[in-house]
């Protein structure tokens, strides 16, 4: 490099051209050299690039329909624009402030229940000293992730179904009621959180594990002489060192904060539980697909994803206002 700089001084003196300041570096030749230097790494980033550029971003051009009233024969350049239009009706519709509530209770229920769940499970896993127990159990919890919406609703409906599913069966058998889970609008939360408690904590587990293998050994070694309990340990140890690792995955949640999960939620729908079902993913579903609202579903698209988009800053605000450092 310094031979590089005292030959362009040189050159520079014989063309008259005012010479680079000391330490300084041409940036062109600088990011070339990075780019020859970690070719292989850009390479591997080269996929991944290439996946969110076609089916993240360039999708994104068509959230210009929410503002017309889009014909498919005309496109999306002749479609007349009606502006605000398509968002005035959402608002004003009688069914938005259902919508709003069922699925602004299931995001609440999932931050309260769900979102603590693999934190609880990595810090008893954390704890147990056999590996071969750790290991078993780790494997065991980790299984429900692989399975898909169908087969997860499958067994809610073989063990909840009215009369001949053995859950149902059982608590008809002691309480001598006749349960019907799936029908009753009063169960269907419940069942939705035991469902996703079921498919997601084991592997949610995975990334507080990692951070909690980063703990330094010896602060527990301080912690036991200084007297130190195991749950003093872990209140003033192992807590602390995730605490990052939550807030981030808080912020991340807090982006999916109205996405209840279109799958689980449609397969767990009936005509008797529709009244709390009904969240904006399914709305979006009926109203864009069996009823070729394509404006109007985009329009309830696009205000999901500004809210998320706002949930997401707010949330990194709020991190970094009380010492963490958040996403960005």
């Amino acid at each position: 490099r310094r031979a590089a700089v005292s030959t362009t001084v040189e050159s520079s003196r014989v063309s008259g051209a005012t010479p680079p300041a000391p330490g300084h570096v041409d940036r062109k030749v600088s990011l070339k050299a990075r780019l020859l230097r970690y070719r292989w790494l850009y390479l591997l980033l080269a996929p991944g690039v290439v996946y969110f550029a076609i089916f993240k971003y360039a999708p994104m051009y068509g959230i210009t329909i929410a503002f017309q009233d889009y014909l498919p024969f005309l496109g999306m350049t002749g479609s007349p624009w009606v502006g605000f239009k398509h968002f005035e009706a959402l608002f004003s519709s009688p069914d938005f402030p259902r919508l709003l509530s069922n699925t602004l209770i299931l995001a609440a229920l999932n931050v309260v229940i769900v979102f603590p769940a693999p934190i609880v499970v990595a810090l008893l896993l954390n704890e147990l000293r056999l590996q071969i127990v750790k290991r078993t159990v780790q494997s065991l919890i980790y299984i429900p992730h692989f399975l898909s919406w169908t087969i997860v609703a499958s067994l809610t409906y073989l063990l909840f179904a009215l009369d001949v599913g053995a859950i149902t069966a059982a608590a008809n058998s002691l309480t001598g009621n006749r349960f019907d889970f799936l029908a009753d609008p009063d169960w269907f939360r419940p069942l939705i959180i035991l469902q996703t408690l079921w498919k997601s904590t084991g592997w949610g587990t995975i990334i507080y594990l990692a951070a909690l293998t980063g703990v330094d050994p010896n602060l527990y070694e301080a912690a036991k002489i200084d007297g130190a309990s195991r749950w003093r340990q872990l209140w003033h140890v192992t807590l602390p060192a995730i605490a990052s690792t939550v807030v981030i995955m808080a912020i991340l949640l807090s982006g999916n904060l109205l996405d209840t999960g279109f799958e689980q939620i449609y397969l767990m729908t009936n005509s008797l539980n529709r009244s709390v079902a009904d969240v904006f993913d399914t709305y979006v579903y009926y109203l864009g697909i069996t009823q070729g609202s394509y404006s109007y579903s985009t329009a309830v698209g696009l205000f999901k994803a500004v809210i998320g988009i706002i949930l997401i800053f707010g949330s990194n605000w709020i991190a970094r206002r009380v010492g963490q450092r958040g996403l960005f």
